[in-house]
């Protein structure tokens, strides 16, 4: 497919080889790879606009400046927020829900209240609750996944009340690559009076976005795995939450005025957005988040939903394996997939399948309840993007079979 090539020509990573085999990436949901525009924009701010933004009147300033507050129009538009000024930048999606955790929870939650959690999530957006809970005195409550991975949604109306102050939940799973029903989980929270915070560090891979639609009141999700620099990411709020929550941490540029006896904030976003912000990084969601317009339509989506329909039949037929996140239909996953291999250690079959040239995650994925939910101590994940093909994918299960065989 011409096309494909062409895509695949724009990520110098995929010529790459490990052990003199081509290389098959396949640990997309950790960290995407990057496309030469964003490593070319990234060149870019590091060499000719390296100076601070927000500040000085000089020209190099003022262009550092304006590419910064074009990537923050760039990413309001991309998930439909009604204005830029609901896009706060942050270091990555970690950072991100650990703001809302802090600023909304110093506002909003005492002790007592309650903070609803699904059972699904990577530890990014369990721990920072945990930490809330115990510092404020509130109680987290656990929204269960069922055997096959799919969130028991018909317990909201028993676990949401009066006390619920905040419910978080990916949009897609980490873990089991799963399309989480958050449209539904919104409105239903929403009925009870309590906010919706979206994890979107898979989703906003996966499929197009709209925050206004989705009404959500908190989206959070980290450039590296949207094919971005390093060190970015992104917090949509609601202006009203922006306009309620204190801000984060104090310093430069999240001032409106200081005098000794106190200080005032600058409005939202800047009141979040204290120091010297990733200058050179923040930029690069403008081709990424292009890029993954390119990658999510027409023929490459077509080809990405036929290798994902590939692996999935393929791992079901595989004997001794057992693969978490069922879906009901295909259009219900993406192409995310952790399994275990019965009488083969996730971390033997990774070593394996890493000498054949095939990269892949081992472990807990960073979500260890959910690993105890179904009682393994980790799971092997290999997770696609659009660009990988239909032969890279069939690479993988050939591979695959080849390294159970060699550990039984």
């Amino acid at each position: 497919m011409k096309n494909m090539e062409n895509i695949r020509a724009q990520f110098p990573q995929l010529q790459e080889k490990v052990y003199g085999k081509a290389l098959v990436y396949l640990d997309n949901a950790a960290t995407s790879l990057r496309p030469r525009s964003v490593v070319d924009c990234w060149q870019e701010m590091a060499f000719r606009y390296n100076a601070n933004v927000h500040r000085a009147v000089h020209k190099t300033a003022v262009e550092a400046t304006l590419r910064y507050e074009q990537a923050r129009k760039a990413v309001a538009e991309h998930i439909g927020a009604a204005s830029e000024k609901e896009i706060v930048f942050t270091s990555g999606d970690t950072a991100a829900l650990n703001l809302v955790a802090r600023c909304f929870g110093e506002a909003f939650v005492g002790a007592g209240d309650e903070i609803l959690v699904a059972q699904s999530e990577h530890h990014s957006n369990l721990v920072p609750w945990q930490m809330l809970c115990a510092q404020k005195g509130a109680v987290l409550r656990c929204l269960p996944v069922d055997e096959n991975g799919r969130l028991q949604t018909e317990l909201l109306p028993q676990l949401l009340s009066a006390r619920t102050k905040l419910l978080c939940v990916a949009d897609v799973s980490n873990v089991l690559g799963l399309r989480n029903p958050v449209q539904e989980i919104v409105r239903t929270a929403h009925e009870k009076g309590c906010p919706v915070l979206v994890d979107g560090a898979q989703g906003i891979v996966h499929g197009s976005i709209d925050v206004q639609a989705l009404d959500c009141d908190f989206y959070t999700f980290s450039g590296h795995k949207v094919y971005a620099a390093p060190g970015t990411g992104v917090l949509y709020a609601k202006r009203k939450w922006l306009e309620a929550m204190p801000p984060f941490m104090g310093g430069g540029e999240m001032i409106e005025s200081v005098a000794w006896k106190g200080a005032t904030y600058a409005a939202p976003p800047y009141k979040f957005e204290a120091g010297t912000p990733n200058i050179a990084g923040v930029p690069t969601l403008v081709p990424a988040l292009e890029m993954a317009q390119t990658l999510g339509a027409g023929e490459i989506a077509l080809q990405a939903d036929a290798v994902r329909d590939f692996v999935l039949e393929a791992l079901r037929e595989i004997p001794g394996l057992r693969l978490f996140g069922v879906p009901s239909e295909k259009t219900e996953k993406v192409p995310i997939f952790s399994f275990t291999v019965e009488g083969a250690h996730h971390e033997d079959l990774a070593l394996l399948l890493d000498k054949m040239g095939v990269a892949v995650r081992s472990g807990q994925m960073c979500a260890e309840p959910l690993m105890t939910r179904f009682g393994v101590t980790g799971m092997l994940r290999a997770s696609f993007a659009p660009y990988n093909t239909m032969q890279e994918a069939e690479y993988f299960v050939a591979s695959l079979k080849k390294a159970i065989d060699m550990l039984r």
